[in-house]
């Protein structure tokens, strides 16, 4: 057996308590890498997130969009090495790495899909094991030869070469845990999550970016700025993030999606952002809605009619910080 090959998916009901440290190989995510002596300005002009007062310590969630306002995709920003690292969902990635790569040919930037390998580290040891393994302090450390990023005090990443990975690996003394794990802690934390079939579909402020320091609103011009200005000085936005929780027997596919009930009828309401279904079958779930739906709106599967989903309390506000 392989060291990728020793990860296994957690059969956990929705009461069970998480390992106390787990760690995951992240496949389904990737790293696209920004280098070159142009490499900040660039990215000012293109991201929601303001990349010249970033600490080399610390790192911030973004989006990129198009002309528009909509976004291709949304990421987790910080230094990697000599490089500006953006990890994010594989999903789409080709289509995420063309888009942030048009204007490049103007600039003395390098734009490239990482080949570094991606750990999550999650559980509440996780802050713990980074320290015995780290020399430094802050949200984004040299780890090895690569780097760790805390997402919360129960997430920390990892992107480091496949050697060093190997060897945490073979001597981890948690739980390993396939990547199903980071997505039930990024799904109840409510991070934002673009894949390839909701690119250029929102605009940030339908996935709560500015609720998370995804957006800044006095950094300057960059591509959808004024879209996405309009929808915070204008009150143009009408949509939000939520999480919802459910039963169903039918098991997630991944293009899962919902209906809201309206009088004694049912409409579209959406698809999934993102899923986890515990072995009882009661699922958690991250999606885009009309921001005036009364709370205790009900949802269903559109392929499970005898589901029924409700809205659960965010994480965070969804009252804008600066409104």
């Amino acid at each position: 057996m392989t060291w990728q090959n020793k990860f296994t998916s957690l059969k956990l009901n929705e009461k069970d308590a998480l390992p106390e440290l787990a760690i995951s190989l992240l496949s389904s995510w990737k790293v696209i890498t920004v280098s070159g002596e142009d490499k900040k300005s660039y990215l000012q002009g293109q991201l929601t997130c303001d990349v010249v007062t970033l600490a080399d310590s610390e790192s911030t969630l973004g989006a990129h969009c198009d002309a528009k306002g909509k976004v291709w995709s949304t990421f987790r920003l910080f230094n990697h090495k000599d490089t500006y690292a953006l990890f994010q969902h594989g999903s789409g990635i080709e289509k995420s790495l063309a888009e942030i790569k048009k204007y490049s040919v103007f600039s003395k930037v390098e734009i490239e899909i990482s080949d570094a390998v991606i750990l999550g580290i999650t559980g509440t040891e996780s802050t713990a094991f980074i320290n015995q393994n780290t020399e430094t302090q802050g949200s984004v450390r040299t780890f090895g030869n690569g780097t760790a990023v805390k997402v919360d005090d129960k997430q920390w990443l990892l992107i480091i070469e496949e050697q060093e990975a190997e060897s945490i690996v073979a001597n981890f003394e948690g739980t390993l845990a396939s990547e199903d794990l980071w997505d039930l802690y990024d799904i109840q934390a409510a991070i934002p999550r673009v894949t390839e079939a909701q690119q250029n579909v929102h605009i940030p402020q339908a996935l709560n970016l500015h609720l998370v320091g995804g957006v800044s609103f006095s950094k300057g011009c960059y591509t959808g700025q004024e879209t996405v200005a309009r929808a915070k000085y204008r009150g143009t936005n009408k949509r939000a993030m939520y999480l919802v929780k459910g039963h169903s027997r039918d098991t997630l596919t991944g293009t899962d999606e919902l209906e809201r009930n309206v009088g004694e009828n049912w409409r579209s309401a959406g698809e999934l952002l993102a899923g986890y279904q515990f072995a009882d079958n009661a699922i958690y779930g991250l999606i885009v809605l009309p921001n005036n739906l009364e709370p205790d709106t009900q949802f269903r599967l559109t392929s499970d009619p005898d589901s029924r989903f409700s809205l659960v309390p965010m994480p965070y506000s969804l009252e804008d910080p600066e409104a």
